[in-house]
């Protein structure tokens, strides 16, 4: 019997990651060039992290934060203002059968780190962190 290549739950494949990574790259570089005939969004800086795409390709969820973390509410109304500009400015460049639905998050791997470095910056944590590495138990 023939391997299911599809399993569910296995995570995105590597087509949906690389493409999520292309269209990163093209919309970061569509935002920071201001290309858009908005100059309220061209105003502003923002940062892609992520873009996540559907299984089929045909959604993208691209995870995006302002730069220097103000204007977020406005940040979110001007890109849904403007989504299906971005979308044909960011299909140009890319070859794709499909131009993706553009959809905006907001992204919260910068708010988990700074939760990181607070808990690291605990001296209990810090004691407990010294303490295994003066027992010599690393596996390194």
């Amino acid at each position: 019997m023939a391997k299911n290549r599809f399993q569910e739950g296995s995570g995105p494949s590597q087509r949906q990651l690389r493409v999520g990574e292309l269209i990163r790259r093209t919309l970061a570089d569509v935002l920071n060039r201001g290309e858009v005939h908005d100059p309220e969004l061209n105003r502003l800086s923002i940062t892609v992290g992520e873009v996540r795409v559907s299984s089929d390709l045909k959604v993208a969820t691209a995870y995006v934060v302002p730069l220097g973390g103000k204007q977020e509410g406005n940040m979110f109304e001007l890109l849904e203002r403007n989504k299906s500009e971005l979308r044909r400015l960011v299909s140009k460049e890319l070859t794709l059968k499909y131009a993706p639905e553009l959809r905006f998050r907001h992204d919260e791997t910068f708010d988990r780190l700074d939760e990181t470095r607070r808990l690291f910056s605990q001296d209990a944590v810090r004691r407990d962190v010294e303490g295994h590495d003066a027992d010599g138990d690393d596996d390194a």
